[in-house]
């Protein structure tokens, strides 16, 4: 990892408050990107399958790219609930 990945990492072990902090809004953050998002990408995916070039024209392409990039920042805001949860629970057995 770098250097500054380190250096946050450090810090939010430093500071437990501002890591449960972060690991809320992360939280949160998960929960607004993944709400609905199985039922909309299943609607998406049936959409281009039924209308096939006409549906890729209409903008479904788009949507699912949009919907693959809101996926990527779901699993971004669950890793950062991740290592904040981990680095509290080992602040809190040692």
């Amino acid at each position: 990892m770098s250097a500054v990945v380190h250096g946050c990492i450090a810090w939010l072990r430093c500071h437990r408050i501002a890591c449960l902090g972060l690991m809320t809004l992360s939280f949160v953050a998960f929960g607004l990107l993944t709400l609905d998002l199985v039922r909309v990408v299943g609607a998406n995916w049936t959409l281009l399958s039924d209308h096939g070039v006409q549906a890729l024209r209409d903008g479904g392409l788009r949507q699912f790219a949009e919907l693959a990039l809101s996926s990527i920042a779901a699993m971004a805001a669950w890793l950062l609930f991740k290592l904040c949860e981990t680095l509290l629970v080992q602040s809190l057995t040692r």
